[in-house]
């Protein structure tokens, strides 16, 4: 099975439409089509978003090994520590920023 299967496999679990997931991930609805029929390739930034909106294993998606989606906190930890690494340290401050935000919003919302 292609990446390009496992995206439609994605999508579908999803109940999404190629319209929907595609302005998820900001691409249009074509450009998925086009993906899932293997008119276009996969770059690593698509599986990034992928990966990342809707909590997707990229060695799933890059392999087809392992689980779909990443299920217990401990992967989840695991994932962002590794897409932190990857960050230049000015994008690492903005992580934790955005990250001090989303707990104080939740801190109002649960008020």
């Amino acid at each position: 099975m292609s990446i390009n299967e496992r995206i439609r496999i994605v999508r579908k679990t999803l109940k999404m439409t190629q319209v929907q997931f595609g302005l998820s991930i900001r691409l249009a609805g074509s450009y998925i089509a086009d993906m899932e029929n293997n008119h276009r390739q996969v770059n690593d930034r698509i599986i990034h978003l992928i990966a990342l909106t809707y909590g997707v294993s990229e060695e799933w998606l890059k392999e087809g090994t392992g689980d779909m989606f990443i299920k217990s906190p401990e992967d989840k930890a695991k994932r962002i520590i590794q897409l932190f690494d990857n960050l230049r340290p000015e994008f690492q401050d903005f992580a934790l920023k955005q990250l001090d935000q989303l707990l104080e919003l939740q801190k109002f919302e649960s008020n």
